[in-house]
């Protein structure tokens, strides 16, 4: 479900196969990033990012503003500004807060309460072979993030919860980071999951079928499911489901 709260009127949207399009007017385009999908180009491949992406429905040399980004493997809504002013004015909303984003989490284990509030500083992990990863120290940068359970299941010998997730700041990987610190790693997180090792043999293209079914799904299990702020007067509220992989786990496990 996708809902626009708004006096502004948008153009019919156009098919584009480069990109799930959930609105778009003279100001704004919202899309559905895909599992897998960088934010900004790694590559020279114009397809290989989701900026790349946007340039080429935007017309080859129209600039491309992300308001914000996911992370390669997270999913989800995403907001681009068509001008340098829009831009502005919506990274100081983001900046400033007012952004509410709620995301969807399947983690490994079952909390003891059915919500909780995390907060607790992030910075570089100096015990990592991963030079980006980070992790929870009393030094690092101040960051909050609340959850609460939506279903949690029994499988086999293994146990999983559904969570929605509500980050009140916006650190580099904060929830994968403060899941992972109260024993509920997010299912298929590479970096920050069972084992890191799984992170450097996938960038090395060299996962094993034994670690693919460590692993359990293709990418994590986190799905920025719905933005809504305030701007320009108006309210917006943009939702999608998660992609098929998702959902499909979610019956598997139930």
């Amino acid at each position: 479900m996708i809902r626009e709260n708004s006096l502004m009127t948008s153009a019919p949207i156009r098919p584009d196969p480069r990109l799930h399009i959930l609105f778009e007017s003279a100001d704004l385009l919202v899309v559905r990033k895909p599992a897998g999908l960088a934010c900004h180009p790694t590559k020279t491949d114009a397809w290989s990012s989701l900026a790349g992406r946007l340039r080429l429905h935007l017309g080859g040399e129209a600039p491309v503003r992300l308001v914000h980004r996911l992370d390669r493997e997270t999913s989800g809504v995403v907001i681009a500004a068509k001008t340098r002013d829009t831009a502005r004015a919506l990274g100081q909303t983001f900046e400033a807060g007012k952004v509410s984003k709620r995301y969807w989490a399947l983690v490994h284990g079952h909390p003891r309460q059915p919500l909780g509030f995390i907060e607790a500083p992030l910075g570089p992990d100096p015990l990592s072979l991963v030079a980006i990863k980070d992790c929870v120290r009393p030094d690092g940068q101040p960051a909050a993030t609340a959850w609460r359970e939506l279903q949690r299941w029994s499988n086999g010998d293994h146990l999983f919860s559904w969570l929605e997730v509500e980050p009140r700041t916006g650190r580099k990987h904060q929830i994968r980071i403060h899941l992972a610190s109260i024993g509920h790693p997010i299912v298929g997180d590479k970096l920050y999951g069972l084992d890191e090792r799984h992170y450097l043999d996938f960038v090395n293209h060299a996962l094993t079928p034994t670690q693919c079914e460590k692993l359990m799904l293709p990418h994590h299990a986190l799905h920025a499911r719905s933005l809504s702020f305030a701007w320009a007067g108006r309210e917006f509220v943009f939702e999608v489901e998660p992609e098929f992989w998702f959902m499909q786990f979610i019956r598997a496990v139930s």
